[in-house]
């Protein structure tokens, strides 16, 4: 279409390997703007390694990363540096500073990338922390003060602090009870409709997958063996696939009320169409 826009993300033919160990090869990859996907695979199949290549942390053995369209190797280091301000990423656990506050920690992006009054600094941070759903108390509490659900939100803020256009999660709602699961999950949701975010997400939760993901893409066979609405992806015929979507937990997701509620949205969204 003339005028589109390109995609935030973009991986074409993607080679990736360490030593003879082939990872990906010839993979394929794009995350459109305003998108929450869902990135997923067994174990072995290198979705840490898929992200970490996106993210220029490893650069892949052929093929090419694009952002908005650039290659990521053609960028001046310039370029480079705008970039990664449009870049958020939360780590698993959070992967905060231990001998740091939850608001030090959101400080360091914006001390490392702007010379502005501490004072307005600590204000912007407040903000992001206020923005992930922690009271204001917790801007001077440790990591080591914190259960597991408010350090990953401690990484969120930080991972905010540029307002990035970029987000990419590992894993937020691993560790977490299904209670502090979906209070994430919506916030991510309403993080995405109030900063206009794309967010890449890995995950293995499968209500995560049900309740915010637009498409979700699944590694196998060193590649992205389909990527698609969910609907379409939990019919695809691999073996993982099935075990995957069509095992105990997952019809366990399918059953509750309001996964049933959502689908009977969108059959009926269907047959309006």
């Amino acid at each position: 279409m003339a005028g589109e826009l390109p995609p935030p993300i973009e991986a074409r033919g993607i080679l990736t390997q360490f030593g003879p160990n082939i990872i990906h090869e010839n993979l394929d990859f794009e995350v459109k703007r305003g998108e929450i996907v869902g990135l997923v695979g067994g174990s072995g199949t290198g979705k840490s390694v898929l992200m970490n290549t996106l993210l220029g942390l490893k650069a892949p053995e052929g093929g090419e990363v694009r952002y908005f369209g650039k290659r990521r190797a053609d960028l001046s280091e310039r370029e480079a540096g705008l970039l990664r301000n449009e870049i958020g990423v939360l780590f698993q656990g959070g992967a905060l500073f231990s001998s740091m506050t939850v608001r030090q920690n959101v400080m360091v992006p914006l001390i490392e990338h702007f010379d502005i009054p501490h004072e307005l600094m600590r204000e912007l941070c407040d903000m992001k922390i206020h923005m992930v759903g922690l009271p204001p108390e917790s801007a001077i509490l440790y990591p080591s003060d914190l259960s597991g659900g408010m350090r990953k939100r401690a990484g969120l803020a930080r991972s905010l602090a540029l307002d990035p256009q970029i987000l990419f999660l590992d894993e937020p709602t691993a560790g977490l009870d299904p209670i502090g699961a979906h209070a994430f999950d919506q916030l991510i949701l309403n993080l995405r409709e109030a900063m206009d975010l794309t967010v890449l997400m890995i995950t293995h939760d499968l209500d995560s997958l049900y309740a915010i993901c637009d498409r979700v893409a699944v590694l196998v066979d060193k590649k992205i063996g389909v990527y698609d609405s969910l609907d379409v992806v939990a019919q695809y015929d691999h073996p993982w696939v099935q075990e995957y979507f069509s095992g105990p937990r997952a019809r366990a997701t399918m059953a509750t009320p309001g996964m049933q509620k959502k689908n009977a949205d969108k059959a009926a969204a269907a047959v309006r169409a």
